[in-house]
Order: C-alpha cells, then sequence, then structure tokens
C-alpha cells in the first residue's frame, strides 16, 4: 500500500535514517520502536507528507487516505465536541463533490472508447463504492459509540471544545480520526492522555476495526494486544520482525546471538587460513596451497553483526532519609471547584515504604488529590504529612515547564548546589546526555529527551517520598525499564500516577481507584485490581436486572453478597450457564464468518494487484469489503453480550 524507498534523513550533517527501504501493507498494525532521539516521530510525519526527506521516497496508491494524530497539536475552539467530531465525515461531502465532476466531465466528452474515458467510468465506480460504503454505517451512533470509548459522557457532547484540557483535545482528535477510517492510521503516543479504560477500548477498536495501523507508544502492552509487526529504529537503521514487541525482543536477541556465534567462528577460520598462509607463503612446495588458501580467503563473504545502540541510562535515586511511620494519613478528604464535586470522604494511610498507584480516568482527581498533598491547592477534611517528609515530586507538565532557550548544561546548573555543581557533567552523562548532548538547547530535545531532563532536577536532593505524576509519558521502553527499576530500588514511600499497567505491574503493591467521586482502596498489584474490577461490575450488572435491588443496595452490600452465583437458584444457574454457552458459540461462529470474509476479501485484493481491475472486481471488492465490517459490528455486539451474561 505505501512504499519507503531508500529513505535517508540528515539533521545538522548527522545522519537519522540512512537508505530505509519497506513497505506498509494492508491490515499491517505496526509498532515503531527505538530510543528516544531515534526518529519514530519523524517517520510519521514523513509518511503522514509533513516533512521531506533528505533523499529517497515514500510512494502510495492516489486514493489512499492517510490520517496523523501528533503527540502535540491545536484544536479550533469554535465547535462544540460532537460538531468538531463530526468533521470525521466530511469527506462524504468532499466525495459527492468529486463524483458530481466526474458526471459533468464524462456528460461533455463523446470518445467514448478512449482510454480517458474508461479511466473516468472506473473513477466513477470506485467512487460511487466508497460513497455507499462511508453512508452505510451511523454516523451518530458511532460518534456516540467512539466518543463514549474514550472516556466522554453525553453531557460532553454540546460542551465547546475551549472548556477541556489538552488531554481532551487529542481525544476530540483521536475520535475524529478513528471515525474517519482512514486506509492507513499514524498514531504517536496515542496513549499518553488516556486512562486504563479507554485504551482497552482503543485497544479492541484497533484490533477489529482498523486498517493500516503505524503506531509510536511506549506502552508494552497496548503495543503487544495491537500490532501484528514490529519495526525498531536504531542508529540510522530498521530491523523488521513480522511479530508484536514481546516476540520480537525474543527473537531480535537471539538473532544477535546467531550472528555473534557465526562471526566468531568465520574469524577463527579467517584467522587460521591467514596463519597458514603467512607461515607457508615463501615455502615453493606450498605455493599451489598458499594461492589456493589466498583464493578461498577473498571469496569469504564476511559476516557483519547488527550494531547495537549500547547508550543506556543510569539512573539511582539516593538514599532516602528517614521519615515517620506515616508519611501520609487522609481522613475525610474532599475538593471542590464551583458546584462540581472532585471527590469526596477520601480516607486513607499510606505507610512508610509503600508503593502504591493512583489510577481512574481523567478527571476524576488524581492529579488534584496530588496537589492537596503537595498544599498547592486548597481542600476539605484532614491531610495529615508525617514527621521529617521530604517529597519528591515529579508533576505531568514537568517537561513543559523547562526554558527552551537555554542548554541542557544550563538547565541543571541553574537548580544545582553545593558539590553538586561540580558533578553535573557526570550527572548528565549517566542519563544520556554526554558530549555535544549537553550543550543542546532544550527546545530541539525530544519528549522523552526532555522528560530524562527534568527527571534529572528530581534527583538533585534527596527524599522519601517520591510523587510522580504520569512520569512514563514519552519514555523509550527501555529507560521505563530503567524508571521502574530505580523505583522499585528506592527504599522510599513512592505514589505514582500512571494508566501504563506493565509499568505499574510489579511495581505497587497497592492500587488507589479514582471514579464517582470516591477514592478506593485495592490491596495487589495492577492487574489483580483491574480482574477484581471487572468482577465486580459484572456483579453489579447482574444485579441491576433485578427490579427489587436498587442501586443504592448494591453499594451498601458487602463483597460477599456481590457474587452473582451465590443469590441464583440451581435451576437459575443452569439456565444462565445455557445462555452463556449458546452465546459463546456465536460469537465463535461470527469470529469463523469474519475469518472466511476476510480471506475472500484478500483474494480479491491479489486479483486487483495481479491488475485486475475491472469493474465487476471492484464491485466485489466494496460488497465484500461492507460485509466484513458488518459481520464484525455482528461480532462485535455478540461478544459485548457475551460479556454483559458474564462468559
Amino acid at each position: 500500500m505505501i512504499s519507503i524507498q531508500n529513505l535517508s534523513v540528515e539533521f545538522s550533517a548527522r545522519p537519522l535514517f540512512d537508505n530505509i527501504n519497506y513497505v506498509i501493507n494492508k491490515r499491517d498494525r505496526i509498532a515503531l520502536v527505538g530510543k528516544n532521539g531515534a526518529g519514530k516521530s519523524t517517520m510519521l510525519k514523513i509518511i503522514a507528507g509533513l516533512q521531506e526527506p533528505t533523499s529517497g521516497s515514500v510512494s502510495l496508491p492516489r486514493e489512499t487516505t492517510v490520517a496523523y494524530l501528533p503527540q502535540q497539536m491545536e484544536i479550533s475552539d469554535e465547535r462544540t465536541v460532537i460538531e468538531e467530531v463530526s468533521k470525521a465525515f466530511s469527506h462524504i461531502d468532499e466525495m459527492h463533490s468529486r463524483l458530481s465532476r466526474l458526471n459533468e466531465e464524462l456528460a461533455a466528452r463523446e470518445d467514448y472508447d478512449s482510454a480517458a474515458y474508461q479511466r473516468i467510468i472506473d473513477e466513477m465506480t470506485e467512487m460511487t463504492e466508497r460513497i455507499a460504503i462511508a453512508e452505510s454505517e451511523s454516523g451518530e451512533a458511532e460518534i456516540e459509540k467512539t466518543l463514549m470509548g474514550l472516556g466522554f459522557n453525553r453531557s460532553d457532547f454540546t460542551r465547546p471544545t475551549s472548556e477541556f484540557s489538552g488531554g481532551w483535545r487529542m481525544r476530540i482528535e483521536l475520535a475524529k480520526l478513528l471515525l474517519s477510517r482512514p486506509d492507513v492510521l499514524l498514531l504517536d503516543e496515542p496513549t499518553n492522555h488516556l486512562d486504563i479504560e479507554s485504551i482497552q477500548w482503543l485497544e479492541n477498536f484497533l484490533t477489529t476495526k482498523a486498517r493500516a495501523v503505524v503506531l509510536v507508544s511506549h506502552d508494552r502492552a497496548f503495543i503487544d494486544n495491537v500490532t501484528n509487526r514490529t519495526i525498531e529504529i536504531s542508529l540510522g537503521k530498521i530491523y523488521d520482525y513480522s511479530v508484536n514487541y514481546s516476540k520480537y525482543v525474543q527473537l531480535r536477541q537471539e538473532r544477535l546471538e546467531q550472528q555473534m556465534r557465526a562471526f566468531q567462528n568465520q574469524q577463527k577460520q579467517i584467522a587460521e587460513t591467514e596463519e597458514f598462509i603467512e607461515r607457508f607463503r615463501y615455502k615453493a612446495t606450498k605455493s599451489v596451497q598458499v594461492q589456493s588458501r589466498i583464493k578461498q580467503l577473498a571469496k569469504i563473504e564476511r559476516i557483519e553483526v547488527d550494531e547495537v545502540d549500547t547508550s543506556r541510562l543510569n539512573l539511582k535515586f539516593p538514599p532516602a532519609p528517614r521519615s515517620g511511620d506515616y508519611p501520609i494519613i487522609a481522613e475525610e478528604v474532599g475538593k471542590r471547584y464551583g458546584e462540581h464535586q472532585v471527590f469526596d470522604h477520601a480516607t486513607f494511610t499510606i505507610k512508610r515504604g509503600e508503593k502504591v498507584a493512583f489510577v481512574g480516568k481523567n478527571g476524576e482527581g488524581k492529579s488534584t488529590l496530588v496537589k492537596c498533598i503537595m498544599g498547592e491547592i486548597d481542600y476539605t477534611g484532614s491531610l495529615k504529612i508525617g514527621h521529617n517528609v521530604k517529597i519528591g515530586y515529579f508533576a505531568q507538565n514537568q517537561a513543559s515547564l523547562l526554558d527552551g532557550e537555554i542548554t541542557v548544561f544550563d538547565t541543571i546548573d541553574r537548580v544545582a548546589t553545593g558539590d553538586i555543581r561540580t558533578k553535573i557533567r557526570d550527572i548528565l552523562g549517566a542519563f544520556m546526555f554526554g558530549g555535544e548532548a549537553s550543550d543542546k538547547r532544550v527546545k530541539v530535545l525530544s519528549g522523552g529527551e526532555k522528560t530524562r531532563l527534568a527527571m534529572i532536577r528530581l534527583l538533585l536532593e534527596p527524599v522519601n517520598l517520591l510523587i510522580l505524576d504520569e512520569p512514563t509519558n514519552h519514555l523509550d521502553m527501555r529507560t521505563k525499564d530503567v524508571l521502574k527499576q530505580a523505583i522499585k530500588d528506592f527504599d522510599g514511600t513512592v505514589i505514582v500516577v500512571s494508566h501504563d499497567r506493565e509499568f505499574l505491574d510489579g511495581l505497587v503493591e497497592k492500587v488507589y481507584e479514582f471514579g464517582g467521586g470516591r477514592v478506593k482502596e485495592c490491596l495487589g498489584g495492577i492487574y489483580d485490581f483491574l480482574e477484581k474490577k471487572r468482577i465486580v461490575n459484572l456483579a453489579e450488572l447482574e444485579l441491576s436486572k433485578s427490579p427489587e435491588i436498587t442501586k443504592e443496595k448494591v453499594v451498601e452490600q458487602p463483597k460477599e453478597k456481590l457474587q452473582p452465583d451465590r443469590r441464583l437458584s440451581y435451576a437459575e444457574q443452569r439456565e444462565r450457564d445455557k445462555r452463556i454457552r449458546r452465546q459463546r458459540k456465536r460469537v465463535e461462529e461470527l469470529e469463523a464468518e469474519v475469518a472466511a470474509v476476510e480471506e475472500e476479501l484478500k483474494s480479491i485484493e491479489d486479483e486487483i494487484a495481479a491488475g485486475n481491475v475491472g469493474n465487476e472486481v471492484l464491485t466485489r471488492h466494496a460488497e465484500t469489503q461492507k460485509r466484513l465490517e458488518n459481520t464484525m459490528s455482528l461480532w462485535e455486539l455478540a461478544s459485548m453480550e457475551l460479556e454483559e451474561q458474564g462468559g
């Protein structure tokens, strides 16, 4: 579908890409990975046509549509949410206009047997089919489903976009791109502004409804669940594998080990051959053998080992001064903005040395409670900070607060004090800002590099309570792993606000969920929390079907009574199990049907690729594409019904 050929990019005479070649195929779901600054965002901009390469080209068919979601963007403030998202369907009006122009052009021509006349007919046929597909879906229903999947409430639909924060505006733009159903979807860090539930919804959308996807993300669980191909950018080259990220890491390591073994064996063979040549070069009786070995040596195709980027972050938090036993004690804490009660009656205690996570949908109060702890805003209730507690705070927008006009070195030099000032170069080197990198202006750094620079400032003085608000945004995989290990090794108390499941897994032993104006404590790790939340939600769903049980009563009941199976009689449970089996069978049948239609569509696309682009083939392609989308919708509904029934 899209062909990247001999692509090279240079910045200040430094090669970013060196003669790269690859193809993006239909239904590819590609993860672009690599360290910060490797060129992932640049690659997306080049594919989107927003940036020109130094040399090489990006080729795509004329009718191919490409949609791009950058990390940062401006959105118009003149419309409501629903009006802004409805712009996703503006391409239908454009197609109607194009079809009208083609009709007028055709009516004015009389060269009925010419190739140009036939090309107009072919384009009209294709345009008619594209319009039929685009208009076959219910626009309003799709808009509602998409916005609610991304975390909006129905009451938000008529609100002006100007009332929303930058993160929510990015969700609006993401909704527009998803609804436009482009042939190729380019996403740069789409999960940075999403909560865990919205990320899971987006995963499902991309795997079931999207066409080709190329995404940059440092959320390992997200890219593992979405992608089927991984392209790593490293030192100007790419490494392309038809597997998801976790499998890629394993295969890449195996490949490097095989290369190294083959390289070592070849070097041994070359050394032995050269030794033989050198020993017998001047002996007449061995001249034939020597000449043979020289020819043999010349014919050897030298094995090269892939160059590996060994630069690595060296991160270790300073030892934590001892604090009191309870760094934070909250009793009946609440926060209100005007008529809006963000949360209330938050009561919990965090013990010294605990590592906890704040999770929940955006806007439910995670960062607000952090600001209460920091004393930046007022609140109701009691919030006690323990004896000798020294807080180190990494704010969500910490990187954006840096002065872009000064250098990396000056950024740290201005806040360092005492003996630390003599070690600034060493500290910057440990954070991969060694040599010339320390003299770069902050404004030219990538998002991940700015985050690393902001993290250095956190390490300049010892603390015993770390509060990290979305610390992994913009960090690459390896840097996230290093940060996670550093937090694990930290001997103080940690509060992490994050939506990154992989990062939180194995790091925190307690989760606080923010939602519905409440803060609920859940013992265990992040996946324990997600599993318990799913069970409780299903239990409440089952109970809500009984008219005599109100929502308020459900909330008041102890947890052991929230198990639905204990409330059903034997006969009712058998009937419920039978319904689940029927629904599961329906889902399996639809899965098989989806696979069959996909195979049929692939066969038609192979015909088209082979040059058979007649009207009959194009009509079959459009009908099959529509049938696939309808079947996928049925499968999605059946899967949702199965989940609601507890299957």
